[in-house]
């Protein structure tokens, strides 16, 4: 007689914050790397929730929905807007994130200013700002200095949630700026402001009454260390819209990306000029990038970047100096230290030049930040512009990514930088081969196609070198 089987459940442990499940139990989350958050949860789910006895809002087919309420509003803020994909859409719910004073709330205080300004289709342009951080009064003197200050504009120094709620029922503002969302906190729920539960309690609540009241919110966001979002990752999947806001602080120039957005394109960059009597969009950056030099100088060289769909041009300097030591330095500014590195060797074994015991110093201008590759062959032409002592022509840009075996390949969004590059006056630009052709240009621009690395050094330098 064979033995009776017995049925055992075995418990599982799942994580409150991404769902991540495990069979025993950790300390930390292996997925979201959250602390605490691993909970014992029964081999069987039980569902607790029942169908309502009654709907309210009855289903509709898709094509009887009126979507006419869901239009973009335009801010006032052309950058601002570029990187929404419009405007700002009712109901949708905008998470910024940015380093500590790069300049957050200073532009939605532009932004909320500049709304509430502008005559829209809507009924009303009443804007409410939360603040948690700071008090009415620092605020209103941000206001006073940055020209931001309307009569639709309200303003209110807040902690509490349900406090903060009665002031959106009390206003009912058509945009709603919260400042910052881990200053808020909520009595009916256990931790202090901040922390994972109360983040998680504050977003639920304030995007339930953004979605019921077609309300557009933007909520801040603090960074960690790492410079993710702080707080639980389930933040940034609850809201519609979140965007990134960078900067130097050394420098004035502040870029805004949008990394998820559910109304329009995530490859979109917004420039912003950050001054002492605010901040203003910046609707044409490519010459915050370029120096003004008014003769030729050695070791410069313009290129054209991509940021998002949105072509940049940006200058590349090179300097090289006789090694005192051994080993000589490669000091790099806004570009990659290791491609560098591989484009000075490629220069040496390629194209001859005898660049590997000297000093490199290479840099952009303007604090501009260059990773993708089609910058290669312009650091490449600064070098041996700078090994060389020869400058290159003014009004020449060059774009392309360099190989190892020294072949020079495509980039995307070659005619939106050849259409910059004439858009702004250069005459003459130096793009790698392809097999279609480059299409139409400018009538002003000349464009020269080269397939290696020594075909383009013999086109700029047809002496040799030396």
């Amino acid at each position: 007689m064979s033995p009776r089987k017995t049925s055992k459940t075995a418990n599982t442990y799942r994580c409150t914050e991404c769902g991540w499940t495990t069979a025993k139990w950790v300390g930390r989350c292996g997925q979201c790397q959250q602390w605490g958050t691993v909970e014992e949860k029964g081999g069987s789910i039980v569902a607790k929730t029942t169908a309502a006895s009654s709907v309210q809002s009855p289903a509709q087919p898709i094509a009887q929905v009126d979507s006419t309420i869901a239009q973009y509003m335009g801010t006032g803020n052309s950058e601002f807007d570029r990187v929404l994909g419009g405007g700002l859409v009712p109901g949708a719910v905008i998470l910024m994130a940015g380093e500590p004073g790069v300049g957050k709330s200073t532009l939605l205080l532009d932004v909320a200013a500049t709304f509430a300004r502008n005559p829209g289709q809507q009924k009303s342009r009443d804007v409410l700002y939360i603040t948690g951080e700071e008090s009415a009064a620092q605020v209103k003197l941000r206001a006073d200095r940055i020209g931001a200050v309307a009569e639709t504009l309200y303003l209110t120094s807040e902690t509490d949630l349900a406090t903060a709620l009665a002031h959106i029922e009390q206003v009912n503002p058509a945009l709603l700026i919260v400042d910052s969302v881990q200053t808020l906190a909520s009595g009916e729920v256990e931790g202090s402001a901040g922390g994972v539960t109360q983040v998680r309690e504050v977003a639920a609540s304030i995007i339930s009454v953004a979605k019921a009241r077609n309300m557009c919110t933007l909520l801040v966001g603090h960074v960690t260390k790492e410079g993710t979002i702080a707080g639980p990752r389930l933040l940034e999947h609850l809201v519609d819209v979140v965007c990134q806001f960078e900067g130097d602080k050394h420098s004035a120039i502040r870029m805004l990306r949008a990394i998820k957005n559910r109304f329009g394109p995530t490859d979109e960059v917004g420039c912003f000029d950050m001054h002492e009597d605010g901040i203003a969009p910046v609707t044409d950056p490519s010459g915050l990038f370029v120096s003004r030099t008014p003769h030729p100088v050695a070791g410069t060289c313009v290129t054209v970047t991509m940021e998002g769909r949105r072509p940049l041009l940006a200058e590349i300097q090179a300097l090289l100096d006789q090694s005192a030591t051994p080993q000589p330095r490669r000091a790099t500014s806004g570009l990659d230290n290791a491609r560098i590195s591989m484009l000075l060797a490629v220069l040496q074994k390629r194209a001859g030049f005898n660049v590997g015991k000297l000093d490199c110093y290479i840099s952009t201008v303007g604090g501009a930040k260059i990773s993708e590759p089609a910058a290669d062959l312009a650091a490449v032409m600064a070098l041996a512009s700078a090994a060389q002592d020869k400058p290159l022509p003014r009004k020449l840009a060059v774009f392309g990514e360099v190989g190892l075996a020294g072949e020079v390949r495509a980039v995307p969004g070659i005619r939106q930088r050849i259409a910059e590059v004439g858009r702004l006056g250069f005459t003459h630009v130096i793009v790698p081969a392809s097999p279609n052709g480059v299409g139409e240009v400018p009538a002003n621009v000349s464009v020269r196609e080269v397939a290696s690395l020594p075909e383009a050094l013999a086109l700029l330098f047809p002496q040799g070198k030396n």
